[in-house]
């Protein structure tokens, strides 16, 4: 797994939601959700973030409930 420095995760930005992003894992997860409330993953390849739109891929399963996103009241 690829341990991305605090200083390049301060500067990198989601490129649909213009958001910060985290690491979990071998992705990155921006902070901000879309306007469907996905929060978008973007894969990590040989150390490298892959901050594509067509890379993203929406949020895992405990993001959402079978009705939508977690936090939709």
């Amino acid at each position: 797994m690829a341990h991305l420095t605090p200083e390049l995760l301060a500067v990198l930005r989601c490129p649909t939601t213009g958001s910060s992003l985290v690491q979990e894992g071998d992705e990155l997860v921006a902070t901000g959700r879309t306007a469907a409330g996905e929060r978008l993953r973007y894969p990590i390849e040989d150390g490298i973030p892959v901050l594509l739109p067509q890379a993203a891929v929406g949020a895992d399963a405990s993001d959402s409930t079978p009705d939508g996103p977690a936090d939709n009241a």
